[in-house]
């Protein structure tokens, strides 16, 4: 009995809250038979799972086809078209340097010159023995003629004046190796020895680069390499941009020439090379950069990044459709530019997508769409995709 008693206040209570519970439920039908009542018809509707409830607008767009250039940025080395080792011909001790490290040569110009005192004095010594000989000859060549000495004797002093001739030759090409010249026109590299030094045959001296052209080799992947050689563009000369390390644009453009021969297989690329002017000689061998590729893309169709969202590596977008229902639909991406991705299939032209809002809504909701020109969401994106 004590302890009906102490419930009993209880129940009561409870009876209280049911009987406001239940007029407050009447008092809601009420309202929304009369139809002055989003708020009932929010309730309804998101229990039902295809009512937008407190809800707005919500913004959706169309995917659109254009002209659209796909451009790639590559790293890339830059080297001169031509750069040599220029090495000493000959033994001896540096007597001269005629040109400093970074400074321009033209073809056959003085660079270094080698001691030359030994090989004058071989030289000098086969010009006297040429001339000995030379006189030997002619003296022979009386005593033949009066039948002194034989034919033989004749064409032994012949052969000795060849031979000293030879010799004098071999004389003067070593002392002209002395002298090293500049093969073409370039740019000198650092000095590997200084003036006066013992340098050996064969010992390197500097490097000459020409640098008019410049060869830029950047590496591709092998479906960039297949795409690439599938489309028109590897029957003519395709143009290319160099970015230089400060991320300006160099001022002439690049032509692609060559491709290297196979693949690396440590990192799956293959090697391409663009040759570039260099008339103000901005360039230098060794600089690094990057290979700005552009790729035409006629009619392809365009959606915003933040229309999509992505499951398990897959890229979807939610599809509006006649009655305002959305539905999600995975779609295949081709390729990705700044703040927009080219659609590959999936979707097409005319259809409806939800733009704003997509993690606030499920598939198979009822929304109030606000449809946005495609043209103006384009130009005006500034956020990535979900």
């Amino acid at each position: 009995m004590k302890i009906e008693t102490r419930l009993a206040p209880v129940i009561a209570s409870l009876l209280g809250v049911v009987c406001l519970t239940a007029c407050g439920a009447g008092n809601g039908t009420s309202h929304l038979e009369a139809g002055h009542g989003d708020q009932g018809t929010g309730a309804h509707a998101e229990s039902s799972g295809h009512g937008h409830g407190h809800r707005g607008h919500l913004m959706v767009t169309s995917p659109i086809r254009s002209d659209t250039v796909l451009t790639r940025d590559y790293v890339c080395q830059i080297h001169a078209i031509r750069r040599i080792e220029l090495r000493a011909l000959e033994r001896g001790y540096l007597e001269g340097v005629f040109v400093d490290e970074g400074k321009s040569v033209k073809e056959g110009q003085r660079m270094f010159q080698v001691m030359p005192m030994l090989l004058q004095a071989e030289l000098e010594k086969a010009e006297a023995e040429a001339e000995a000989s030379r006189i030997e000859w002619r003296n022979t060549q009386l005593l033949a003629k009066k039948d002194v000495v034989s034919t033989n004797e004749l064409a032994l002093a012949k052969a000795k004046l060849d031979k000293a001739k030879a010799e004098l030759s071999l004389c003067a090409a070593h002392r002209k190796l002395t002298t090293v010249r500049a093969p073409f026109s370039g740019i000198m590299g650092l000095l590997e020895v200084r003036r006066g030094s013992l340098i050996e045959e064969g010992e390197l001296l500097t490097t000459l680069c020409d640098n008019s052209q410049m060869w830029v080799y950047f590496n591709v992947t092998e479906s960039e390499y297949l795409a690439y050689q599938a489309s028109a563009e590897a029957d003519r000369p395709v143009e290319v941009e160099l970015v230089l390390a400060n991320g300006e644009v160099f001022a002439h453009r690049g032509v692609i020439s060559t491709i290297e021969s196979e693949f690396n297989n440590e990192t799956g690329t293959i090697a391409f090379r663009a040759t570039f002017p260099n008339p103000e000689g901005l360039l230098r061998h060794g600089q690094t950069g990057n290979v700005r590729l552009a790729t035409d893309l006629p009619q392809a169709l365009l959606i915003p990044q933040k229309a999509t969202f992505e499951v398990l590596d897959k890229k979807y977008v939610f599809v509006v459709d006649e009655q305002n229902v959305i539905h999600q639909r995975s779609i295949q991406i081709a390729h990705e530019l700044d703040h927009i991705y080219v659609v590959q299939g999936g979707l097409a032209e005319g259809d409806k997508v939800l733009l704003e809002g997509l993690r606030k809504v499920v598939d198979g909701e009822k929304i109030r769409p606000k449809f946005e020109d495609p043209v103006h969401v384009l130009t005006h994106l500034d956020l990535e995709a979900d």
